[in-house]
């Protein structure tokens, strides 16, 4: 019987096409994972950028505007947002209205307004105001850390200056741009021991606000990647700064936090990046009235 076989020239004939496979093949799996990563990190930064953005400008939207401030550093001195140009503040700070008293159930908990002839130095009349439920609903949302005599009064229509807020050493007094409360029976008077509301400038529009919040962004490696930190549950003006309230972690790999304002609107932008694509960031925006 007379047996076939591959010929020299055959074999040299695949192992050839064999290799010429093995180049293009190996190259084109390279490129297929290679794309596989970058779609793969480009959604997850832009679904995260995305979610970041949209957390820090859903908690703006209810900010005292004249309280936002900016510092290059969570104890450094504390500049007006409008006056913060450059890329050199780390921490976007403010106070907010309390909106979820405001909301109530079927009417607000707390009224925002004060009846200025019932009212007087020692007592802010404040109509249809429920203590009892707006001091239950604080002590909810703080986990029982804070209630209405940790809370503060801000006047729609004051003369206002960041540094009267409360941000550097707490409110000696009553004059400054928000006001300590406690309250009696329906209506307000001041939590700080021996002042009362006398040469305050009254005003019949209010804001009550019981916290102040903070967005911090730090690079603890030094490697360009760092982590956007949010503190709320504290108050400036009884001298409590943002290190002492809570804090939750809502962003890693972050390469840029920059805001600015132009009048009362607000840009902020965030940019994350990661380690698996050398020198590739993108970046989220959003504008807050």
């Amino acid at each position: 019987m007379k047996r076939t076989a591959f010929t020299m020239i055959e074999l040299i004939f695949v192992i050839v096409i064999m290799g010429i496979i093995g180049k293009f093949g190996t190259e084109f799996l390279y490129q297929a994972y290679e794309s596989f990563i970058f779609s793969n990190t480009n959604n997850k930064l832009q679904a995260r950028s995305a979610k970041t953005v949209e957390f820090i400008a859903s908690r703006l939207q209810h900010r005292i505007k004249d309280s936002v401030i900016a510092r290059t550093g969570q104890a450094s001195a504390p500049v007006g947002i409008g006056s913060a140009s450059g890329n050199t503040f780390t921490v976007l700070e403010w106070i907010s209205a309390d909106v979820d008293g405001f909301r109530g159930t079927d009417k607000p908990y707390w009224s925002g307004i004060i009846d200025l002839d019932a009212s007087n130095a020692a007592t802010l009349v404040s109509p249809d105001t429920n203590i009892t439920a707006i001091n239950a609903l604080i002590s909810t949302l703080s986990n029982s850390n804070s209630d209405i005599s940790d809370a503060a009064i801000y006047f729609i229509g004051s003369n206002n200056d960041i540094n009267s807020f409360g941000y550097v050493g707490g409110l000696a007094n009553q004059n400054g741009s928000i006001h300590p409360i406690d309250a009696i029976a329906n209506n307000f008077v001041s939590s700080q021991i021996g002042v009362d509301f006398s040469g305050v400038d009254l005003y019949e529009y209010y804001k009550l606000s019981w916290t102040a919040n903070a967005i911090i962004w730090t690079d603890p490696n030094s490697d360009g990647y760092g982590t956007l930190t949010y503190f709320y549950d504290y108050q400036p003006w009884n001298n409590i700064q943002s290190g002492a309230g809570k804090s939750e972690v809502i962003m890693e790999g972050v390469t840029t936090f920059q805001f600015m304002s132009i009048g009362s609107i607000m840009k902020i932008q965030v940019c994350a990046g990661s380690t698996l694509l050398e020198d590739y960031s993108l970046c989220k925006e959003k504008t807050i009235f």
